[in-house]
Parts: C-alpha cells; structure tokens; sequence
C-alpha cells in the first residue's frame, strides 16, 4: 500500500488537473494554487503518516481526520464525475461525430460538477462516522438444532478504533450492540488501527460488550499492521475470546453448535501462521453445524465445501460508494455485501460497522450493526 497508494492517487490528481483545473477560466497562479491544493488533498495520506503518526492511523483530532476525509473524498469524488461526464458525453458524440464539440464540456457543467462533489463527499462523510443503526438478517440453517431455533448474534466487524472513530463512538456501538441483548457477540476482524498503546482507550469499551455466551472475535489484515502478538493479548485482556485457526461449541438442552475462527492471510507478510480452516474445523464433533468467522469473504467457495453452514465476514465495508462497490466485489471473488448462497453455505458479508480512517465516506453503502437470527429449515 505503501508505493501504489500514492500512484494510484496521483493518478487520479492528474485526471482531475487535465479535465478540470486547467479549462477553468482563471489566471494561471490561481489555477495553480488550486491545484497544490488538490494534490494535498489528495496526497494527505503521504503528509499525515510521514509526521502525525503512520499511514495506518494518523494521530491527529478527529475534528482534522474528519475534515481531511471530506477534502480528500470530494477529490475523489471530483474525478469520478469527471469520468462519467467524458463517458456520457463520448457516447453522445460518436453517433453524430461529425456535428460538433463533445457536449457536458462548458464552464457550468464543470463548475456544477465541482460543487457537486464538494456536497456529495460531505453527506458521505458523515455517514461513514455516524453511529451505525441495526440491521436485522433472518438465516436459515437445515438441520440446525432446535434448542438454537431463534438465536440471535450480534456481529460488529471492521469497527476500525482510531482517532476518526474514538473511546465515545466505540462505547456507543457497544451500547447499542446490548440493547440487543444478543445471545452471542461475534467481531469479524479490523477492531483497531495503530499500535495497543495508542488505542488502549479507545478499545476499552470493548469490555463492556455483553452476551449470553461472551464475544467471539477473530482478527482481520489491520490487526498485523502495528504489533499483532500484542494486540491478541489486548483484546483477550478486554474479555474477548479470539479464535485464531481454532474452534468453541455453543450448549442448549443438550445440543451443540460450533463457531470456528480463522486468522488472516495478511499473517504470512509477518511469519505469523495463515488461515487453517482444518485446524480451525479439528475436534468439531460430526453432525455439529459449524458457523465461520472469516474476515474475507473471498474463500467461501473453500469454506462451503468443508461443511460450514454459515460463514460471516466484513472486510469489504459494502465496497463504501455505490458504483466504484463493483471493483470491491471482483477484488473479493465476487462478494461485497449482504446474502449470498454459496453452495450448501450460507454466507454473510457486512457493510461493516466502522471503517479505515483513510477513506472515511459511504454513500449508498451504510454501516451497521448486524443482528442475525438463525432459523431451522
């Protein structure tokens, strides 16, 4: 991330400097000066990780992440308008090359253009950091026991703890979370950004989260950017169990069922031991349904096939803007939010409950707390 990152957003600065900032009917030191602005806006990964902290979780206030958020998402933001205007306007013009000028190319249109990104990215914004509201999903499991006909898991995933998302939003998500007063809690990976150290106090509230049979979690790829040995003994510090490749069985009247967890792939640019759905799925009694934690959702072909019934994951956040949501569903086999049927597996992917600070916009995309509530078939 670290060299395309920069690439990609340069790119896009680019782009944005030939289609928009150069036709601009102004001097050149102010179209000059526009486009510095641009370019940090759109680079401020780069500025805030080289001096406030690291790219992962820059310690800055969340008043300035937020800001920074909607500077850099109204660029982004800019450049995808920009693209759909040249499309539209290409396609209008081939049919009837020889009439005239491409259309949707006047001071207006850019100028509307603009503004329009500047207001898009700020309801973006702010639905990227608002207390996600609950989701209630019905799944139905054949075969599974009817001492669990009706039982409801609380699944928070990708909750990202950081300076965008602090102590006061992560104490509200638990909050709201036991107001479900849920059977289980499960937390499918991302819990924090940057080091234990840094986060200590925003994370505490995790120890608040309350279930019939505990909190379940599993990591995700940002548990192995900062210090992930340490970070697995914080959390279990915080009274969550982690299923690292390992298992837990579930009693009601008698009969079982198993919830399984697995690291991340992330593990082995560390050394550190990758996904082993075998291990994980070792000493589950047979006939017992198996649910799956799974950060990504990308190997729910593979999971389907060992026998797990129920995979649930995030990772993806929804893909977070509707449209661009397409490239995050082909970067993770073709899953990206909600239901899907994978063979004899049910699989569920979040949109995620929080999010990474350094794209911090959702439209059309929402957060959430996820209340699932199995059924027998």
């Amino acid at each position: 991330m670290g060299t395309v990152l920069p690439l990609v957003t340069g790119l896009i600065w680019l782009y944005v400097l030939w289609r928009f900032v150069w036709p601009l009917p102004w001097g050149a030191a102010s179209r000059v000066a526009l486009a510095v602005v641009l370019l940090m806006a759109i680079q401020y990964h780069q500025i805030t990780g080289r001096f406030f902290g690291s790219l992962g979780s820059p310690e800055l206030p969340q008043w300035v992440l937020i800001g920074l958020a909607w500077a850099f998402g109204s660029v982004l933001l800019l450049a995808l308008l920009l693209l759909v205007r040249d499309i539209v306007g290409v396609l209008v013009w081939l049919p009837a090359r020889g009439a005239g000028r491409l259309i949707l190319q006047g001071q207006g249109v850019r100028l509307t253009v603009g503004g329009l990104a500047l207001v898009l990215s700020a309801i973006g914004v702010w639905q990227a950091v608002k207390i996600p509201t609950v989701r209630t999903v019905a799944i139905t499991i054949p075969g599974l026991p009817a001492a669990f006909e009706g039982y409801r898991i609380a699944q928070l995933t990708d909750l990202h703890a950081s300076r965008l998302l602090p102590q006061y939003w992560q104490a509200a998500v638990v909050a709201r979370a036991n107001q479900l007063k849920p059977d289980l809690i499960v937390m499918t990976g991302d819990l924090a950004d940057g080091s234990p150290e840094a986060r200590a106090a925003d994370v505490r509230p995790f120890q608040d989260l309350r279930a019939r049979d505990g909190v379940l979690a599993i990591p995700g790829n940002h548990e192995y950017y900062a210090d992930y040995v340490r970070w697995m003994a914080a959390y279990r510090a915080l009274g969550l169990t982690m299923l690292e490749n390992s298992h837990v069985l579930l009693h009601r009247d008698g009969a079982e069922l198993a919830v399984a967890g697995l690291t991340d792939r992330q593990a082995g640019a560390f050394g550190l031991p990758r996904p082993d759905l075998h291990a994980a799925l070792q000493g589950i009694p047979a006939g017992v349904r198996v649910i799956l934690l799974d950060h990504r959702p990308g190997a729910a072909p593979t999971n389907a096939q060992a026998g797990v019934v129920l995979q649930l994951s995030g990772h993806t956040h929804g893909g977070q803007i509707l449209g661009p949501h397409l490239l995050t569903r082909w970067a993770n086999n073709g899953f990206v939010s909600g239901l899907y049927r994978v063979g004899d597996m049910t699989l569920y992917v979040s949109n995620g409950t929080g999010l990474w600070n350094g794209l911090a916009i959702r439209l059309g995309r929402p957060s959430e707390i996820t209340q699932i509530v199995l059924r027998a078939g």
